[in-house]
Order: C-alpha cells, then structure tokens, then sequence
C-alpha cells in the first residue's frame, strides 16, 4: 500500500472525529457553558491557577502530554505488521483518547481543578481515592524513569542535539518575562526561540566544538569513566543527573515562567516536525516495505499490541494532565473542546507518522525482519528505527542527513522533556495530597515532596541492570508503564462514567472504551505479571512484578469499588459542579 494513501486516510478519520464526534460530545454530552467561571479565575493565584489563551494552552497540554511515548510505542508495535498498529492509532484516538483526555479535563473543572485523583474520593469513596493517588504515584515515578532514559540515551548518540535543547531554557524564560511581566504578545517571540533553535542545531550538527558528547571526552567507548563505570554508563549517569536537577528546578517554578512559554516553542516545533516529516512524505512518496501483518511473530499482538502502543491511541498520563496542570489554566469551559480532544488528534497524528516513518524505512521485508527479528529486538530498535525513518522522509526536503537527524533528535528530546517537568510536578502535587491524607505537614512542603519525587525517579532509572547494562531501568519498565497508563485511562473513564451518571447523561460514550480497554489492559497484564515471571526473571525484574503486582491488585479493587457506585441509582441532588 502506499504511504501518502495510508496517511490521508488516517488524518481524515481524524478530522471528521473532531469535527463531529467532539461537537456531540461538547453540545449534547458535557453541556460546556461559556460563561462558568473556571478555576483558572476563581482561584487565580500567579503560579498554578492561570487564566490562559486556548492556543497557548493546547501548545503547553500537547507537548505534555506527546512526550516520547506516542513515537516510542508505535515504533515497536509495527513488529506485528502496520494494519493494528494503524487501526488502534486511528480509532482508538477518535473514540478512546479523545473522550478520555476531553473529559478528564471538564470533569477537573467542574470540580475546583482538582485532580483525577482527589476527585475519586467525591466519586467512589475515600478508599477508593487513596488505591488510586498509589497508582497515579507508581504511574509518574515510571514515566518521569522512562522519559528520563529516553532523553539520556538520545544525548549520547546525537550529541548534536544537547546545545540547542539547552538554549531553549533561557529563551522560554525570557519569552515567559515578556509575555507575563511586559504583556508582550507570545506567537512572534516563541516562533523567533524556535529559529533560534533550529540554527543552532544547524551549526551543532556541523562544529564538532557545539557537540557536547560525553563519551569521547572521556576517550570514546574504550576510554575510562567513573566510579568505576565505563564511559557510556558515566554519560549516561552524568546526564540522568543533570536532568533531575533540571526537572527538580523546573517543577517548581510558577507554570508562567518555564513550562507554559517552553510548552508553546514546542508547540510550534512539533507543527513544524509534522510538516517536515508528512510533506516529506509527500515528497519521497515511499511505499511501504514492513508486512502488513506478522504472523510468525514469537508473542501474539492480542493483547499486547494495545499496551505497547498506549499513549499513540490512549493514555491515563493525559488525564493526569488535563486534571492536573490543564485545568487550572483554562480560561473558557468551552475551550475545553480545543483543548483536550484535538489535543488527542494532536498525538495520533504523530503516532501515525511514527509508524509512516518505520514502516517505509527499510529496502524490503527481509531488511525489516532482520531489524524486528522479535518481540524482544522491536523494544530496542523502535527509537532508532523512527529517527532514521524521520531523517530519511526529511531527505525529502534537501535536508541533509546530519542536520534532519539532528533536528528530529532534538524534536523527541524536547517533548521528552516536557512530559518530564510536567510528570514531576504532578508527582509532587500527588506526594502532597497523600501528605493531606496521612497527616504528614511535611510532605506538603513544596520542596519536600518534590525532592523525594525527583530521587525516587533517579533511583528508579539508575538501579535496575538489563539487557542493556547500567541504567536500562527505562527500558525495563517500558511494558509496565503501558499498562499501568492504561489502566488508569480505564479508571479514569469509568470515574467520568460515575460522574455523567450521577448528572443523569448518557455515558455510553466513556463506558464502552473504559470495558474495552479495562478488559485488554488486565488481560496483558496478568499475562505479564503472573503468567511470565520466567520472562520478567530473565532480565531480572523483581522490582516490575512487584510494581505490577501492587498495580494489579489495586485495579481490581478500585474497579469493584466503582461498580458498585456506577450501579447505584442517580442522585437527584448531584449538580456535578463543586
């Protein structure tokens, strides 16, 4: 099949889902009201609480919540062949991802701009909010692991990239000053940060001094590191270091100053990466070599192809962030349209090319087989696979190879990068409610809790030993952060199902993909918990059967809890707004 064809397709579906399947929800389902007062004006206070412009807003929650993990999972999910990996992509964001993010973020602000979390309590009872902060608490410690990996990994093999991510810094502060202290305009200064960036990039894939490679500073792969380490494992700790002081600086600041100006550059680099990556497709008009299907893959994709993929078709990550961060800064119910659902089209438009990008990557299919030789091969060559595909469409453009791959380094980097700060900051909000919850005064201190978020992360990523030696906690926790995500987007569904209920709405809209998801998502993680110690024992992993042991438990419980609230008849005097 061809590429451009696969893509049209795809990117129509999409369209026609916001188009019509959002309004619907928006008008008959939800009920937005322009004139509620948000929570970003009724408890306005400068620091979480923002009232701010929509398209400021959808930049900061797309490049929260795209992060690494929509090109991640896709990119190993093709082992199985791009049919299912297209199809979940396609439908599972028009009818799963953009309910869910859509809704977590109306249900928030219905409700003070409190978390999902905080909100179980109102919904399905006190036990049922504290085995749900848990989950959330194992979910972000994971991810800010994962992203934390994926970014210190892509610093040693494109050491190119390392300046114009870090210049990034300064200009989003500077743009966050002019733009909140001096009521400058944020469009033209961000889109100068972007130039900025990009021609840094430009120079750095071409200088070898604006290189910052770690590795050959200490004498290449044969050199000596410290601590007794060899120089990739050092690099690897001295950038995992670095960015736990970044993240550590960065969730703590006022969302004004960093994340909401850093958030728009990184709107506009990911508008523009898109239309590097599809009008190269245009322009190349690659045919699609990968196999449609696998069937002599080692491990069926049936479950496991919906939790690899996740945040590509759903993610609970969203719903923490609609919640968390989103919520307080919307400045109009009904923006909430804008927002959260095409925020999700957002992500599925470039899980799509992801998979474009793979897919079209090798010669043949025995040059694809030799990549994706196995399950196991995929979840290493996924990342790699992506950017070369990446920078092969880009070639498309005349953009030399160094400078595409440079530039689509920096792009995943970045979005890595938000979802980081961002993971980290709801994991101390997370820290403090349970601070609340056990009568702990002081892990409701801002920098307590955030201290204990950014070692435990740090530790999380650095301790586990795998495949690939010191450091390989992201990747050994990747299969355990797929469904731990999507049994929280289930959970999270199910909650707005509890919530329409009580409103007296139809929810068969949230309560089919909660039951489709819920049911695939504790299928692959039995399989994985229980049904596969000897494959979990192998890397070893005792630490992810006991994550997911507790996950698993929890789940199940919270799901029986919630029944029995779902079940219950109406409440006449539920207004839904509190």
């Amino acid at each position: 099949m061809n590429a451009i064809a696969l893509a049209a397709i795809g990117i129509f579906i999409f369209i026609l889902g916001y188009r019509f399947y959002s309004k619907f929800i928006a008008e008959r389902i939800f009920k937005l009201d322009p004139n509620y007062v948000t929570p970003a004006h009724r408890f306005k206070d400068g620091v979480d609480f923002v009232p701010t412009n929509k398209f400021v807003l959808w930049g900061h929650h797309f490049t929260s919540v795209a992060g690494a993990a929509p090109i991640l999972g896709p990119a190993i999910a093709v082992y199985w062949g791009w049919l299912p990996a297209v199809l979940w992509v396609v439908f599972g964001t028009v009818f799963a991802a953009g309910v869910h993010d859509f809704g977590t973020l109306v249900l928030s602000v219905r409700n003070k701009g409190q978390s999902v979390g905080t909100l179980a309590h109102r919904l399905i009872g006190q036990r049922g909010k504290v085995l749900f902060l848990f989950i959330i608490l194992i979910l972000v410690l994971m991810v800010n692991a994962v992203f934390a990996w994926v970014i210190a990994k892509l610093f040693i093999s494109y050491p190119a990239s390392v300046v114009p991510v870090f210049i990034q810094i300064p200009l989003a502060l500077w743009i966050g000053h002019a733009v909140y202290k001096k009521n400058k305009k944020m469009l033209i200064p961000s889109v100068f940060a972007l130039a900025i960036m990009y021609i840094t990039a430009i120079v750095a894939s071409q200088v070898s001094f604006l290189q910052i490679d770690l590795v050959q500073y200490m004498g290449g792969e044969n050199g000596t590191g410290i601590f007794g380490l060899d120089p990739i494992s050092t690099a690897f700790f001295i950038w995992i270091i670095v960015l736990m002081v970044y993240v550590y600086i960065a969730s703590t600041l006022p969302v004004w100053k960093l994340l909401q100006p850093r958030d728009f550059i990184n709107s506009h680099q990911l508008i523009v990466g898109l239309g590097i990556l599809y009008l190269g497709l245009l322009f190349t008009n690659p045919e699609i070599t990968a196999p449609m299907t696998n069937p002599d893959a080692d491990i069926s994709w049936f479950p496991l192809l919906f939790i690899t993929i996740a945040c590509g078709a759903i993610s609970g990550f969203h719903g923490l962030v609609s919640s968390g961060t989103t919520s307080k800064q919307l400045d109009k119910e009904t923006d909430a349209r804008f927002v959260g659902y095409l925020g999700a089209v957002g992500e599925g438009v470039l899980a799509l090319i992801s998979i474009i990008a793979v897919i079209t990557l090798f010669p043949d299919r025995e040059s694809f087989f030799a990549t994706y030789s196995s399950f196991q091969a995929s979840n290493g060559a996924g990342l790699g696979a992506f950017i070369e595909g990446a920078t092969s469409l880009a070639q498309g453009l005349m953009i030399p190879a160094e400078v595409a791959s440079t530039i689509v380094s920096i792009i995943v980097v970045s979005f890595a990068a938000t979802t980081l700060d961002t993971s980290v900051r709801l994991m101390r909000y997370i820290i403090s409610e349970l601070g609340v919850e056990y009568k702990i005064p002081s892990l409701e201190k801002k920098h307590v809790a955030t201290t204990i978020a950014v070692g435990a992360s740090a530790a999380l990523v650095l301790l586990p030993e795998g495949p690939n030696g010191f450091g390989s906690g992201g990747y050994l926790l990747w299969p355990l952060f797929g469904t731990a995500n999507q049994l929280l987007a289930g959970i999270s569904l199910l909650l707005i199902s509890i919530w329409l209920k009580k409103l007296g709405r139809n929810y068969i809209i949230t309560i089919v993909p909660m039951i489709f998801l819920m049911f695939m998502t504790l299928w692959a993680m039995f399989q994985q918990v229980f049904l596969q110690w000897a494959w979990y024992a192998k890397q070893p992993s005792m630490l992810l059967f006991i994550f997911g042991a507790i996950i698993f438990v929890f789940t199940l419980w919270i799901i029986l809890t919630a029944v029995q609230a779902l079940l219950k008849n109406k409440d006449p005097d539920f207004s839904g707004d509190e």
